[in-house]
């Protein structure tokens, strides 16, 4: 086991699933032997708020925060959340983008424009950008609210633990109803 503590930083909007994917990814590690920390903060998640979730994983773990410049991999569920926390990313860290827009309030009143170079600002300053449409991906499993079990299969192919652990851990997550969409979505991410 590494002995290094690892900081995986999710964000997004509420509503896309960013707390179920960082419980999950929780559960992984857990499940992987490592001492798992977690945090996050709701903001407004049921207005359509920010949401981010810290994820710290190693032999022992003391706080559930990364600190700004400390996040291995950002994996982010909407473009514009992307931008508000590449601070806490590594300057060789990974980014995972999802590349779907959601227009805040400010743009929604005509008060903002919704940046339109954001993924070329993100390629420019970090080398390892990966953006996946995770939305159409899980309509292809059969609905668009496994967008973030989606973005777990593409995480999961950066991370050296083995696909099967990650799909036990999504059949104690999601009921038999949704499973095998989500396993889908799953392996979808994890063959981008």
């Amino acid at each position: 086991m590494n002995e290094s503590v690892r900081s995986v930083l999710l964000v997004g909007v509420g509503g896309q699933g960013t707390i179920m994917a960082s419980d999950i990814l929780s559960a992984v590690m857990i499940s992987a032997g490592f001492d798992v920390k977690k945090s996050e903060v709701h903001g407004m998640a049921q207005r359509g708020g920010c949401v981010s979730s810290h994820v710290r994983f190693g032999r022992k773990v003391y706080s559930p925060l990364a600190g700004r410049g400390d996040v291995s991999i950002l994996v982010s569920f909407e473009k514009l959340e992307t931008l508000r926390y590449l601070e806490y990313l590594k300057p060789d860290g990974k980014v995972i983008i999802n590349n779907e827009e959601i227009y805040p309030p400010s743009v929604n009143l005509g008060e903002a424009t919704y940046p339109d170079d954001a993924i070329d600002f993100i390629k420019k300053h970090f080398k390892d950008v990966k953006v996946v449409d995770a939305t159409a991906m899980a309509l292809r499993s059969g609905d668009k609210r496994m967008a973030n079990t989606v973005i777990l299969g593409v995480l999961s192919s950066y991370m050296d633990i083995e696909a099967d652990l990650w799909e036990d851990v999504l059949k104690e997550h999601f009921p038999p109803k949704i499973l095998e969409g989500n396993m889908n979505a799953f392996r979808l991410g994890r063959g981008v």
